[in-house]
């Protein structure tokens, strides 16, 4: 539970609403329907207009359009999602533990140089040659390979592992399990046996990244794997090596994407979609769930592939017919060149 706590007044000036004066106190956020009234709430959905009404919520965030519908105190924006989103950063918990700038359990190479205000956890371990900005925080078990460097005010949630030369920038959140800088997947054949391709690469982070719980980014195998600036990245998500996200990408989770391959800037990526490797998605691709990208995208848009849920009897009949395509187009194929003919026939 957040200890924060503004007026209705000051929330107004820090969200970009019109000016309300009020000096109730709002500490905490909820939705329409179990808001109490020393929390702020918003209406962004149609769908719960009939919630909004009923609410109970200290101040509600809504369009000029609902203005009048609120029962309490309306705080007026253009978007209430977006100033919902900003509130939570005044009401957010902070995550990691307080105490000892540097815990004695912490484990740090005698030539890594770390800031004195950043927060080492517990049995945290820094390698040689690390570089840790000012206002970084480092929860506890994290493991910080040689010569990786992490940038101003970025946090490390528990258990996050980088693996040697990964640097991560500015004001980004690693969540917990997420691994940085592993091999990348590189074999070379040799008579039947597997030859490993050493990954000599690095990865590098740009400023105001959030990556997810359980994802994984490798490492280049000669140049840098780049996860752009202001991409977040969702839980248990594969980025292969020497792939590059431009900035302010969006992925969902459990996508997987091969080795190598360019995405744009300002994508989106739904959850559990599948990217070859070696391809191109042009910058503002939008993917939808569960898709399989096997060519690259040079035209911007909506992309799609897969079916939609079914009742099961109906997809084994639907099924048998997709593995009758090919042969059925050759029989159509077959059957317009026969009409073409006939028709050439009976014209002559």
């Amino acid at each position: 539970m957040s200890e924060s706590s503004y007026s209705v007044t000051e929330l107004a000036l820090l969200l970009g609403a019109e000016a309300v004066s009020s000096n109730d106190l709002i500490d905490g956020i909820g939705t329409l329907e179990s808001a109490t009234g020393t929390q702020l709430s918003f209406l962004h959905n149609s769908r719960y207009e009939s919630q909004l009404t009923a609410s109970t919520a200290g101040a509600i965030l809504v369009t000029e359009a609902h203005r009048n519908d609120v029962p309490t105190l309306a705080l007026v924006v253009d978007d209430p999602y977006l100033a919902y989103a900003r509130a939570t950063a005044l009401f957010a918990v902070n995550g990691h533990a307080t105490g000892e700038t540097v815990s004695p359990s912490a484990v740090i190479s005698s030539d890594a140089k770390v800031a004195a205000d950043a927060i080492i956890g517990p049995n945290v371990v820094i390698g040689d040659r690390v570089i840790i900005a000012s206002g970084v925080t480092i929860e506890a078990n994290c493991v910080i390979g040689d010569a990786c460097s992490i940038d101003e005010n970025t946090r490390l949630a528990a258990n996050v592992t980088l693996y040697s030369d990964s640097r991560v920038g500015k004001n980004c959140l690693i969540h917990s399990g997420a691994v940085i800088g592993a091999d990348g997947f590189g074999f070379a054949n040799s008579n039947g046996e597997w030859v490993k391709i050493h990954q000599l690469g690095g990865v590098r982070i740009g400023d105001g990244v959030e990556i997810g719980a359980g994802t994984t980014i490798d490492r280049g195998a000669l140049d840098d794997t780049i996860i752009g600036n202001g991409v977040i990245l969702d839980n248990q998500i594969q980025i292969g090596h020497n792939t590059i996200i431009g900035d302010h990408t969006a992925i969902a989770a459990c996508t997987a994407i091969a080795g190598s391959t360019r995405i744009g800037r300002r994508c989106t990526i739904a959850g559990a979609c599948a990217i070859a490797g070696h391809l191109t998605i042009v910058e503002g691709t939008h993917i939808t769930g569960m898709s399989m990208v096997s060519r690259s995208i040079s035209q911007p848009g909506a992309y799609s592939s897969g079916t939609a849920a079914e009742p099961h009897q109906q997809w084994k009949r639907n099924a048998v017919r997709f593995r009758q395509l090919d042969e059925m187009s050759r029989r159509i194929k077959k059957l317009e060149k026969t009409v073409k003919q006939q028709n050439i026939e009976g014209q002559s």
